[in-house]
């Protein structure tokens, strides 16, 4: 691929939008477990996020089934935070949450590049709270012609995590701590389609494999903005219209980017919807997309 059809540097993850048969209790839950507060309503539904930054939009939409654990859709949406003593917080408060039954905490992990916890909120959808290591640390290696990240999944006990990093500061302003959409990881049927689509189509740089099995692709040198896993969902089809992933948004700097986007997609046969400073599609499992300036 030519660098004009990488996406810039400058790529961002926005908002992620959860389709909820429970609007009030999964509300609870974001706010309780993560500390995450109120920033708008639309349509019935409510944005909850960070120090003004919009990170999940609950959609209601109480007429729909929850997904099967094997079909496409969301695997986690994952929030960073900027510190450990952050992160911490929200950890501690999650797990807090996840003793009542309310969620559920599912396990740790030292990636090498970060510190990663995960939860399920109360509908199922996947949650990673996480922190980066500095990027001087990461290590990147060349695999059959291509740089990559090294990852893995070393142990990260829990308990000595919050005993070395929690602080009374970080619990009594855990809400006004700002966090970002980090990545956002799918479940998808096979893991070469979502390379065709997301690296060559979409125009992020493939930086990470697991056996066959997963994909980690980036912008701007990032060790990933999405991911796509086939664990629970090798072979899958194109999704219902099901409770979870409602839609997720990949943010811009300029409206350029968009068009040349589109364009791509044009090329590619691609249905899209495109604005000018926005452009809708979904990918081969019709997860939906949208790309817009931020």
């Amino acid at each position: 691929m030519n660098a004009q059809d990488l996406l810039p540097a400058e790529t961002a993850m926005g908002t992620v939008m959860l389709k909820v048969g429970n609007l009030d209790r999964m509300a609870n839950y974001y706010r309780s477990a993560l500390g995450l507060v109120d920033i708008a309503e639309s349509d019935g539904g409510l944005y909850l996020g960070r120090a003004g930054q919009r990170l999940i939009h609950l959609a209601p939409a109480a007429g729909l089934a929850l997904p099967e654990p094997t079909e496409a859709g969301l695997f986690h949406t994952a929030l960073l935070f900027s510190s450990r003593s952050d992160l911490a917080a929200t950890v501690a408060t999650a797990a807090q949450v996840a003793q009542s039954a309310d969620g559920r905490y599912v396990g740790s992990a030292d990636h090498l590049v970060s510190e990663a916890f995960y939860f399920t909120d109360p509908e199922g959808n996947g949650i990673e709270l996480y922190f980066d290591k500095p990027r001087e640390t990461w290590d990147w290696t060349t695999t059959e012609g291509r740089r990559t990240v090294v990852m893995d999944n070393a142990p990260l006990p829990p308990r000595h995590y919050l005993e070395s990093n929690l602080t009374e500061e970080s619990v009594a302003n855990q809400q006004k701590a700002a966090a970002d959409v980090g990545h956002v990881h799918l479940q998808v049927g096979d893991v070469r389609t979502a390379e065709q689509f997301y690296v060559d189509t979409l125009g992020f740089e493939r930086t990470a494999g697991w056996h066959g099995q997963a994909l980690f692709v980036s912008a701007g040198g990032y060790h990933h903005h999405m991911a796509m896993n086939v664990w629970n969902s090798r072979g899958a089809g194109p999704r219902k219209d099901t409770l979870g992933l409602g839609e997720v948004l990949i943010e811009v700097p300029h409206a350029d980017e968009v068009g040349a986007l589109a364009d791509r997609l044009k090329v590619a046969g691609i249905a899209h919807h495109h604005t000018g400073r926005e452009l809708r599609f979904d990918d081969p499992w019709r997860n939906k997309l949208r790309v817009a300036v931020r």
